[in-house]
């Protein structure tokens, strides 16, 4: 028999707030079979961080989702770290040098998880928007942090940042080979289909599912990964793109490309960037 090719989406959240197990029925029903659930910022989740500890609220908080969602037949993998916004909401709060020292504190927090084998990766990166300066340059203090603590770990780090070029790409690469980190456990979330030019510098994209995307990503190669970057708010249903469309733009796309690429992207790549095994 052959076996059945697997589907994973690289970046979901989920949030009891939001549509949660029900976006994780309609991942399913739509051929879904792994997802990458991805912490979301405390603040979403109703918590509010003072100090590194109070992290566990938010991490545990979404391990409780991602046992939840496993009982909907899929597999999750755990990526939990501090989202680059939160130098903002800190800074203003606590001042920039307390807020340094809480989110590095939250990553270091994270890290213990997956020394434990409870989640796959660290979430890190920097700011999607214009800052000063001093916060730009924590933010890349931070993230540097999470690269060492990757590299100690031995997991891989998925960035939120600024929208990527072929010049914001080899920045990164540079800061995590500083770090003593291998650029090929660095995961550029909602990346631009750049293909050539991340194999080139070692970073992993992970490609925003939408079909022009895809199909450009796929003529470069098939060294990335496919992501919804699905929000689960309320406030913004279908947000950034609906649960079902990683399989839904996969099997649309299997008829012109062929099934091969799309193990090599569900099974291979992910299994190569997380060190975990996508059964089928």
């Amino acid at each position: 028999m052959t076996p059945t090719l697997p589907i994973l989406d690289n970046h979901m959240h989920l949030n009891p707030r939001g549509r949660c197990l029900d976006a994780v029925r309609e991942f399913v029903r739509a051929g879904g079979t792994h997802l990458v659930l991805v912490s979301l910022p405390p603040w979403s989740l109703g918590i509010e961080v003072t100090e590194p500890g109070e992290y566990r609220q938010v991490f545990d908080k979404v391990l409780k989702i991602a046992r939840q969602a496993e009982g909907e037949k899929v597999k999750v993998f755990a990526v939990l770290g501090v989202h680059p916004a939160e130098i903002s909401r800190l800074s203003e709060r606590f001042g920039l040098l307390p807020a340094v020292e809480i989110m590095k504190g939250g990553l270091e927090v994270a890290s213990e998880y997956v020394e434990k084998g409870l989640a796959v990766g660290l979430k890190s990166g920097r700011p999607h928007y214009a800052v000063e300066k001093s916060l730009w340059d924590a933010s890349n203090d931070i993230m540097r942090h999470a690269f060492e603590l990757s590299k100690d770990s031995g997991c891989a780090v998925q960035l939120h940042t600024e929208s990527a070029t072929e010049e914001t790409i080899a920045q990164i690469a540079d800061i995590a080979k500083d770090a003593g980190l291998s650029p090929e456990k660095v995961v550029k979330h909602f990346a631009p289909p750049l293909v050539r030019a991340c194999e080139r510098l070692g970073i992993f994209p992970s490609v925003l599912a939408g079909e022009d995307a895809i199909t450009k990503a796929l003529s470069e190669g098939t060294r990335f990964l496919m992501e919804t970057d699905y929000i689960d708010d309320p406030e913004r249903p279908g947000s950034v793109l609906g649960p079902k469309t990683v399989p839904k733009r996969t099997k649309q796309m299997i008829p012109q490309w062929g099934e091969e690429v799309f193990w090599k992207i569900h099974k291979d790549n992910p299994e190569k960037v997380y060190g975990v095994e996508i059964d089928v």
